[in-house]
């Protein structure tokens, strides 16, 4: 009896240990949104891996009735509970500090203590703006120090140009000022980049539209990299081949300047492309630059048909420069789109978040724009700061060429990470001060824990940041130090923060006589302050413009020239009646 009893009990202890359970649940982050593709090891099974799928959901078989579950995802901290097999599982995943970070409202410029005391002086400041507020004057005894972050998006002048050429006014939202100084190349003096770190060149003149006032010019040149010595690229074309991408300045457009950037691909350097429209598929796999017929051969195939998918488009690009991950290379996403994404995550803010999620994986991403209407560049800018890279409009064979022939290096090889300005005014010296450009949107400035973003530069990037300074005294001594700029900045792929000090002394001279460059980047913001409407260019005019920038314009550069041009349709499409009093003269 005592024999048969044992027999029994070792049967259902064996019974036991082999009994069969089904793991099933779901993960979720701390908003309550399902997470997709989150990876997920059980203790029972050892190494072997599995995931939440596309759509956030599991169901795992394992032997244990109480076992450990781990999630793992990038930006997220590591999870690990113990989980009873026979019941359902809602799992919740916390960012992590540094994702969390990222997730709050940025700032393009900061005055130190203004925002938390004077808020309400931000608030009297959009008159003629929705979303943006300019930047007004600061008391420099007060707040003598102020900060900019370096991003070097090119968008503005661009948007401007597609407005104004197709006779239509141009958004005020849709000017920044930054950015259209950031369009063009500024290398006063012939100044040359370093090898070793930025080099910084600071002037200041008269304010030809302010008497009284002068311009403070920072031109600030980023290393330059040897493009024979970069470290590999890993890049990943992912290309919108959507029903609304069947216009001839769409896909069409971005086939001519992809087979562009192809041209400049080295052996060493791979592609992927990636395609979305009415469906996600990768049409090349990771090949060789010097394999360029069959990279082209690929671009030109394309068609454009179908919805737009971007959430899962996005998510594909990235976990295929996963897969190709070049360790100290320049990984890179290149999305190329109209911006309509109407599948799946929409929204900027979705969009931000699952920017965000992917940025940590040390992948940048390239946003280039195209289309006209249904273009939405807020939501691609929002993409590419998010997603620590740049972001360009191409309209047209000419800009395809600046942006990815002409100016590659820029575009493509990134050598400061986070990079901002802060500058410190001597209050003896200067009254008070406003920074031209760098407007923040009010939902930055009305959040209390907005944070000043830092920006990507790229490659020999040359710009510059003007402020219009009022005088202490209406004389200064030449050798007093009018300010002090610190910029800061990341190594890419390191975690090595670099400082740099520079003196900014007050050598003021007639803006007539400074360097042709200082003259244009002057014009180029009045320009911009017109176009916005803002309430500091009631003082000029379109016409004051054009005058400043052809004792200016460089006539060998084009971008220039095309300045000139574009300043005089602004001209006629903002005064119209000028326009009808000539056609009735005649």
């Amino acid at each position: 009896m005592k024999q048969a009893l044992l027999a029994l009990l070792i049967t259902l202890t064996a019974l036991h240990l082999n009994a069969q359970y089904y793991l099933r649940g779901e993960v979720k982050d701390e908003k309550g949104r399902l997470m997709p593709d989150v990876k997920i090891n059980l203790y029972s099974k050892g190494n072997y891996s599995y995931n939440s799928g596309s759509s956030g959901y599991f169901g795992i078989p394992t032997n244990l009735e109480i076992d450990t579950i781990t999630l793992t995802y990038q930006g997220y901290e590591i999870t690990k509970k113990a989980v009873e097999s026979r019941k359902y599982q809602s799992l919740v995943m916390k960012m992590t500090v540094a994702t969390a970070s990222l997730m709050k409202n940025k700032l393009s410029s900061v005055t130190k203590n203004l925002l938390k005391e004077h808020t309400s002086l931000f608030g009297a400041m959009g008159e003629s703006y929705s979303s943006l507020i300019e930047n007004d004057y600061v008391d420099a005894k007060k707040y003598p120090e102020t900060g900019f972050a370096l991003n070097i998006d090119r968008a503005s002048y661009s948007n401007a140009r597609r407005f104004i050429n197709n006779e239509v006014l141009v958004p005020t939202d849709a000017v920044r000022i930054e950015e259209m100084l950031n369009y063009f190349s500024f290398s006063c003096n012939k100044q040359s980049s370093r090898k070793d770190g930025f080099s910084c060149k600071s002037y200041v003149t008269n304010c030809p539209w302010n008497k009284g006032n002068q311009l403070l010019f920072l031109n600030l040149n980023a290393p330059k990299l040897n493009l024979d010595t970069v470290p590999a690229s890993n890049l990943v074309f992912l290309i919108d081949v959507s029903g609304s991408m069947d216009k001839p300045n769409r896909l069409p457009l971005l086939q001519s300047a992809f087979n562009m950037l192809t041209d400049n691909l080295r052996e060493k350097d791979t592609v992927a492309i990636v395609i979305y429209g009415g469906g996600v598929a990768r049409v090349l796999n990771p090949t060789s630059g010097a394999e360029k017929q069959k990279i082209k051969s690929v671009i030109d195939s394309l068609t454009a048909s179908g919805d737009t998918p971007g959430e899962g488009a996005i998510s594909s690009a990235y976990n295929s420069a996963k897969e190709t991950f070049i360790k100290g290379g320049n990984n890179r996403v290149i999305l190329a789109t109209d911006g309509d994404f109407n599948v799946g995550q929409t929204s900027e803010k979705q969009l931000e978040e699952l920017i965000i999620q992917q940025r940590q994986s040390g992948i940048y991403l390239t946003c280039l724009g195209v289309g006209m209407g249904n273009y939405k560049d807020s939501k691609l800018e929002t993409l590419a700061k998010k997603g620590n890279g740049n972001f360009a409009y191409i309209d047209n064979l000419q800009e395809a060429q600046k942006v990815l022939v002409t100016e590659f290096t820029k575009t493509l090889y990134t050598v400061a990470n986070d990079a901002f300005l802060n500058i410190n005014f001597n209050p003896d010296a200067v009254k008070e001060y406003r920074l031209i450009g760098f407007d923040n949107r009010k939902a930055s400035v009305e959040d209390s824990t907005s944070e000043l973003e830092g920006g990507e530069v790229g490659s020999g990037h040359s710009m510059i940041a003007i402020f219009e300074v009022t005088p202490k005294n209406t004389t200064v001594d030449s050798n007093v130090v009018f300010a002090k700029a610190v910029l800061q900045y990341k190594i890419p792929n390191t975690d090595v923060t670099k400082v740099q000090r520079f003196d900014v002394h007050y050598k003021i001279e007639d803006i007539y006589k400074a360097d042709p460059s200082i003259r244009f980047a002057a014009s180029v913001a009045m320009f911009g302050s017109l176009l916005k409407l803002s309430k500091y260019a009631t003082g000029y005019s379109f016409t004051d413009v054009l005058n400043l920038a052809q004792t200016a314009v460089n006539t060998a550069d084009y971008s220039q020239t095309e300045f000139l041009t574009l300043v005089q349709k602004a001209n006629r499409l903002y005064n119209p009646t000028k326009k009808k009093k000539k056609a009735m003269e005649r």
